[in-house]
């Protein structure tokens, strides 16, 4: 059986050479896990599913492993991830103590919950509305702040790590 990049899939884990001929100028698509199959899908069901051989190391040794931790060691991730944190920690503090304060009103003061705004919708009902208002601007403001503040800088931060990746597998892409 062939995938979709015109490989074969070779159920013991193998490589199958009865690959089509690439140009030489065309690009290779090298994922370990890009032929493996899914869990449950084609695999006999006594063996288990083969994994793909780890990345070959460069001439100085260097793994992809090593360019991942060289990544989250640098200044640029620290800052994405830092721009993350003083976003989520403040609104999930924000919006649990929010959610914890309807709750505990609402069993602790039935009476002040019960109180009519106008006609027959109450403090209780208006509360319980603005839960759902809250969960809807949250999501909102955490996509803008994302879009703003951290998604270029990420996209940037992948590129990057590619790039190293690519260099670890010997130019390949």
């Amino acid at each position: 059986m062939h995938s979709s990049n015109g490989h074969s899939r070779a159920r013991e884990g193998g490589s199958d050479r009865s690959d089509p001929v690439e140009a030489p100028d065309s690009v290779r698509y090298d994922d370990p896990w890009y032929d493996a199959l899914a869990s449950g899908w084609g695999e006999a069901d006594d063996a288990p599913a083969a994994v793909p051989q780890a990345r070959a190391e460069r001439a100085d040794g260097a793994t992809a492993a090593d360019v991942y931790l060289e990544v989250q060691r640098s200044a640029a991730f620290q800052e994405v991830r830092s721009r993350y944190r003083r976003f989520v920690v403040p609104a999930v503090i924000g919006f649990l103590a929010w959610y914890v304060g309807y709750v505990v009103t609402a069993t602790s003061a039935p009476g002040l919950m019960a109180q009519p705004v106008a006609g027959a919708v109450n403090v209780a009902m208006l509360a319980g509305l603005g839960q759902f208002l809250t969960t809807f601007l949250l999501t909102w403001a955490y996509a803008r702040h994302a879009r703003l503040h951290r998604d270029r800088a990420a996209l940037e931060l992948r590129w990057d790590t590619q790039e190293l990746t690519r260099g670890v597998r010997g130019g390949r892409s």
